[in-house]
């Protein structure tokens, strides 16, 4: 295997997803806001570039992997960024989670500096990303996805192509919707268990085994019974992913209420100065609603 990949964005889920790729074969070039996370892939077998255009000179496939929509337009459209130094017929693979609008039109300045453009947000966490078993839902066109298709292995293990450029990002917004309703849910069970004084780690792995049982279940749960938000997914990122569908729900002239909600808790988790908190210390903010805390 000899593609070459630049990987751009080596946080949380990224340097994982980029050392699952040197892994798989593949030579990887990794840039980084902080150096010294580009320096952990080197470590890892990859290489670490100090700028964008070193990291996409030559690479047949480039990655980004950044918080939000102007991250991702900065690095495609910046005077070193990718579009200015990618080789035509490069593949670009963006795996952030993003405006399905932006995608878009992002997709499109790509395609007329001759990249082919799939727009891949991933699910599934940092333990998704460390196992290489996230699941990719992926906008573009058919042909450049089954010409990705080693790439998307390497990282995910539930990978569909859900649409054209956007789609990607529409079917991510819906994720985290439901992923977002199922945290507040859980939150209000534990409370609600709590206040009765049962067992809870009976109470949750009976739930988990009927219809009550989810992934967010299985990975959060312990987490809320333990008080124990280490990051795996940023609260601040879920605000913003939040922002996305309900902004995105308005302009499709569809209602979220159960959503618009949970966005609002998830809001004022955040201002309350918990933005670096796992996702699931949206608990936080539900226990003190009963005034448990």
């Amino acid at each position: 295997m000899s593609k070459t990949i630049a990987f751009i964005g080596l946080g949380i889920m990224g340097l994982p997803m980029a050392k699952n790729l040197v892994s798989a074969g593949f030579d990887v070039r990794g840039f980084n806001r902080s150096p010294e996370k580009a320096q952990a892939l080197a470590e890892a077998g990859g290489q670490a570039a100090g700028t964008i255009a070193e990291a996409v000179d030559g690479a047949e496939v480039i990655i980004t992997m950044v918080p939000d929509s102007p991250d991702v337009e900065d690095v495609l459209t910046r005077e070193d960024g990718i579009l200015a130094h990618a080789a035509a017929g490069a593949t670009w693979i963006d795996f952030s989670t993003i405006r399905p609008d932006v995608a878009k039109g992002l997709a499109e300045q790509a395609k007329a500096k001759g990249l082919k453009a799939l727009d891949a947000p991933v699910s599934g966490g940092e333990p998704g990303a460390v196992d290489g078993v996230l699941s990719i839902m992926v906008g573009g066109d058919q042909a450049d996805f089954d010409a990705a298709a080693e790439v998307f292995a390497a990282v995910g293990k539930t990978i569909v192509l859900v649409g054209p450029s956007g789609s990607g990002q529409t079917v991510k917004a819906a994720n985290q919707l439901i992923v977002a309703g199922n945290i507040g849910l859980l939150a209000e069970a534990v409370v609600f268990l709590e206040a009765y004084g049962v067992e809870t780690t009976s109470a949750l792995q009976v739930l988990g085994g009927g219809l009550a049982g989810s992934k967010v279940l299985e990975q959060k749960g312990q987490k809320m019974l333990d008080r124990s938000f280490e990051p795996g997914f940023r609260l601040a990122l879920h605000h913003k992913d939040m922002g996305i569908v309900t902004a995105a729900a308005r302009e499709a002239g569809v209602a979220i209420p159960l959503g618009s909600s949970v966005a609002q808790l998830v809001a004022a988790t955040v201002q309350q100065g918990n933005g670096g908190l796992d996702h699931s210390g949206l608990f936080t903010v539900v226990e003190q609603l009963s005034g448990k805390k």
